[in-house]
């Protein structure tokens, strides 16, 4: 069975909710990345995202932009981050997902990277510029291989295309809970409930929501509305902040735990 998928029906059986935490790969090195996905396995986390770095990240706010030309900085590519995965595969069965732009897909070849991954461990894709009305083959390689397409949904989403992206997702529905890009905000929007609800019409995906989460105040609060929170600014905020430290891992770990800790409290 798909890490993911496992680790969802996990959480549902124990009545928790997921934490699915985000970095760029890469940032500040790969051995980083390394530590850092061991220390958040032991810290909690239920889902791992890796952002593959792209010299043109247009999903993305100023702090996961820097991440990404960081990783690009310290010589990340694609095969070093399917390396880097394989490494952490040793020592960890944490589901890992790639935050990955289609082009980066294109250039290798859509089924050889998608072959690459499984390979490598990855469970599953969240493909930032890749809309299901154009992915009928991408999802018929990735259900072959045994990865999870994740799609994204927004605010902004139609009712209709809700429903179709709903039925064409795997794994979990990423709900964006804002318009724009990543960041971290004051405070959360005040839809999310709503707007859970209405996605919940369409699937028994576990929903996931992302976007602007910043604290472990915040953290359960979304919870309480959703199967996992994502957070990825705060968290590559903290990188960014302690990046030339020794104690790297375990200070960026310590505050993931914290938000582990709110969210498994719901």
């Amino acid at each position: 069975m798909n890490r993911i998928v496992e680790r969802f029906q996990r959480l549902t059986t124990q009545g928790k909710k997921g934490l699915v935490i985000y970095i760029g790969a890469g940032d500040p090195n790969l051995e980083a990345t390394r530590q850092l996905a061991l220390g958040f396995d032991q810290a909690g986390v239920d889902v791992l995202e890796l952002g593959v770095p792209f010299s043109d990240p247009l999903a993305d706010g100023l702090v996961n932009q820097l991440a990404a030309q960081r990783g690009l900085e310290s010589g990340t590519t694609p095969p070093k981050v399917l390396e880097t995965v394989a490494a952490i595969r040793r020592e960890s069965q944490m589901p890992i997902v790639f935050y990955v732009y289609f082009n980066i897909l294109h250039k290798r070849g859509v089924k050889e990277f998608i072959a690459d991954c499984a390979r490598a461990g990855v469970d599953g894709l969240l493909v930032l510029d890749l809309p299901p009305e154009e992915s009928d083959n991408y999802e018929r390689l990735m259900a072959e291989a045994g990865l999870c397409n994740i799609y994204l949904i927004a605010p902004t989403t139609p009712e209709d295309r809700m429903e179709l992206i709903a039925k064409r997702a795997q794994g979990f529905i990423y709900y964006v809970s804002r318009e724009g890009v990543t960041g971290m905000q004051a405070k959360v929007s005040d839809t999310i409930g709503s707007m859970t609800a209405k996605i919940r019409a369409h699937t028994q995906l576990p929903i996931a929501v992302g976007f602007g989460i910043s604290n472990p105040e915040q953290a359960k609060l979304v919870a309480q509305s959703a199967e996992a929170i994502v957070v990825g600014s705060a968290v590559v905020n903290q990188i960014a902040k302690h990046g030339k430290s020794p104690e790297l891992a375990a200070k960026v770990s310590t505050f993931v735990k914290s938000l582990g800790d709110a969210v498994k409290s719901v």
